[in-house]
């Protein structure tokens, strides 16, 4: 909401100082025309609208007025029509939505052993649909050798950057870039291991510590791909992530596929369907406001039905995320992963993602 100046009284100096008249109800500012006209487009009612505006000191006939005039704005109404061809795309996308659910094993996420090229790129890739594999990494070192104490004794001599801080910002993930902190990594492996469940300090995927000579050696755990994986690209397209139990990453999606797989500990991820972004109040960038965990339905009401996939990922096993899948994701204990993309399919796509951070 338009943020408006308060108005306060002089104190009248004299013998007979007289009690100011309150001052007459200001009009409505291109602020709150624009909150109107916004406010009409998502359906709220005119009653609503001006017992906001009337609480908020503004003239109620002048607000009435406003809203009339709004109403029958030119602009306003060449957005009716704009908002009309939407409303037909998010129509395809919910009616798409419906016939996946109709598929008895849609809620499910599959796990298998493993799976062919042909069938991966066909059934999973183009067919969009998560999967967990349960033995990419069977042969990778990285299963047996990594602890917290075996990345503090190989590597605790070097500094990394991490998250810090974070629990006290809602928008911790938004707001990454103030969240950066160096660290020696010997520091933040006792951090780690002594912390208890936290959500305070994570290092993740941004830090792009596999990119530099330092933390290299740990690709060399990294045993056989998948056929359906360049291995050369290995080196430019993985991400490391490390921290205590109770890190979250709120609900977002990528802008390209990718495999996690789980080295040290377990992993929660809920899912939803990319045809289901319509009704996650997407407003800012890749990130959605609601809390998997705790949807305020009376928020976002759209949200109601909205299905929910869950999957909980052990050690060893590895998460195909599709694209466009929204994902919320939680660790259970102290967590080691690796991120890849270097998917031998074409994994480079472009959204139009929307900034307006003050809904």
């Amino acid at each position: 909401m338009p943020a408006h100046p308060s108005v306060s009284g002089r104190k009248l100096t004299g013998v007979a100082a007289l009690p100011l008249q309150p001052p007459r109800p200001a009009a409505p500012d291109d602020g709150w025309r624009q909150w109107i006209a916004e406010n009409l487009l998502r359906g709220c009612t005119v009653e609503s609208m001006l017992a906001t505006m009337g609480a908020s000191g503004l003239d109620p006939a002048k607000c009435a007025e406003a809203i009339q005039q709004t109403q029958r704005h030119p602009a306003y109404l060449a957005a009716q029509r704009w908002q009309q061809i939407q409303r037909k795309y998010e129509s395809v996308l919910a009616n798409q939505q419906r016939l996946w659910e109709l598929a008895s094993d849609y809620a499910v996420v599959e796990r298998r052993a493993s799976v062919a090229r042909d069938e991966f790129i066909e059934r999973y890739v183009r067919g969009c649909r998560p999967l967990v594999l349960t033995e990419v990494a069977r042969d990778w070192p990285a299963l047996t050798r990594w602890s917290p104490l075996d990345l503090k004794a190989r590597f605790g001599h070097l500094a990394v950057e991490i998250q810090a801080e974070r629990s006290a910002d809602p928008k911790f993930e938004q707001n990454k870039l103030a969240h950066r902190r160096r660290i020696g990594f010997a520091d933040f492996v006792d951090q780690v291991v002594a912390g208890g469940s936290t959500n305070d300090y994570y290092l993740t995927a941004n830090n792009e510590l596999l990119q530099g000579p330092d933390f290299a050696p740990l690709l060399d755990d990294i045993g056989s791909l998948p056929d359906f994986c360049i291995r050369a690209d290995l080196p430019r397209s993985a991400w490391f992530w490390f921290g205590p139990a109770g890190t979250t990453t709120p609900l977002h999606h990528d802008t390209l596929m990718l495999l996690h797989t789980q080295v040290v500990g377990r992993k929660r991820w809920r899912l939803v369907s990319p045809l289901q972004t319509p009704r996650l109040y997407n407003h800012d960038g890749v990130f959605s406001p609601i809390d998997l965990d705790a949807p305020d339905l009376a928020r976002y009401p759209a949200f109601q039905g909205v299905q929910v996939l869950e999957v909980v990922v052990e050690p060893g096993e590895t998460v195909f995320l599709p694209l466009g899948w929204w994902h919320q994701v939680a660790a259970l204990d102290v967590s080691v992963s690796l991120s890849y993309t270097n998917l031998a399919v074409p994994n480079d796509f472009t959204y139009a993602n929307p900034e307006i951070r003050d809904w």
